[in-house]
């Protein structure tokens, strides 16, 4: 009983939620600021926030930064990378040459 409780949490905005990790984000809060459109809107949260984080908002934002240097950024996946070379590809721009 003590590890369910311990997994049923409620966020400083008041949502009630489940998590099995120690991951201290709420998901519905996640999910309310998830952008609709545009180069962040196809992504899980780890990988927008770690873009968000670098400050990279838009394609040509993401377009200053090569391939690996966006790999190594911690949240972002091998899933990631068919997204954002998608909406590279949109705006007709590619990730920076080394």
């Amino acid at each position: 009983m003590e590890s369910n409780s311990k997994n049923n949490r409620t966020c400083k905005k008041g949502h009630h939620y489940f998590k099995t990790s120690d991951c201290p984000t709420c998901p519905i809060c996640e999910q309310e600021r998830k952008p609709q459109s545009e180069l962040l809107s196809s992504l899980s949260a780890p990988a927008r926030r770690a873009l968000e984080n670098k400050e990279i908002e838009t394609a040509h934002d993401l377009s200053k930064y090569s391939k690996q240097e966006i790999m190594s950024l911690h949240g972002i996946g091998p899933s990631s990378i068919p997204k954002l070379l998608a909406e590279l590809k949109k705006h007709s721009l590619n990730f920076r040459e080394d």
